[in-house]
């Protein structure tokens, strides 16, 4: 039988390492920048491996560290930021804003649904285009061996 106690923080290095994160998520960008200068000093090991950080886990070239995890949502709105925003007080301005987030809502999935037809419908143009080109080549390429018969092995139409 094994006993064991509570006394080491829950989550490990982790944990830590994610509150770090979050915390200079939260002081922003000159945070990290500070964090690499300071680890150069400290050991150019350190601010290398922060600078690596910064390029390929942080999205360094996005507008700002806190956008990342904001980007990888379904690149709409927070939606439910803006439904669960605290009330203003004011009533009448409340039901309009819940009615313009709604109507946008419907305008925003009518657009994708539009983009989304308009990209099958371009995609089918250049199907029928490639399939008319590859008949048209197929016939005048069985004009020229009107002696000869279709190879063994090959359908209409194929190369």
């Amino acid at each position: 039988m094994h006993s064991t106690t509570d006394t080491a923080r829950p989550g490990g290095i982790r944990s830590t390492l994610r509150r770090g994160e979050a915390w200079l998520d939260a002081k922003g960008k000159w945070a990290w920048i500070t964090l690499m200068i300071l680890g150069f000093v400290i050991n150019p090991l350190v601010g290398l491996a922060v600078l690596a950080y910064l390029i390929w886990g942080k999205q360094m070239f996005a507008r700002s560290c806190g956008q990342r995890r904001q980007h990888h949502q379904d690149h709409a709105w927070d939606r439910q930021a803006l439904r669960n925003a605290p009330t203003t007080g004011n009533r009448a301005f409340d039901s309009y804003k819940a009615e313009a987030l709604r109507r946008l809502e419907e305008e925003q999935a009518a657009f994708e649904a539009f983009l989304q037809r308009l990209r099958m419908s371009k995609d089918k143009i250049e199907f029928d285009s490639f399939m008319e080109d590859r008949a048209r080549t197929a016939v005048a390429g069985g004009a020229s061996d009107a002696g000869a018969g279709p190879e063994a092995g090959t359908r209409p139409g194929e190369y």
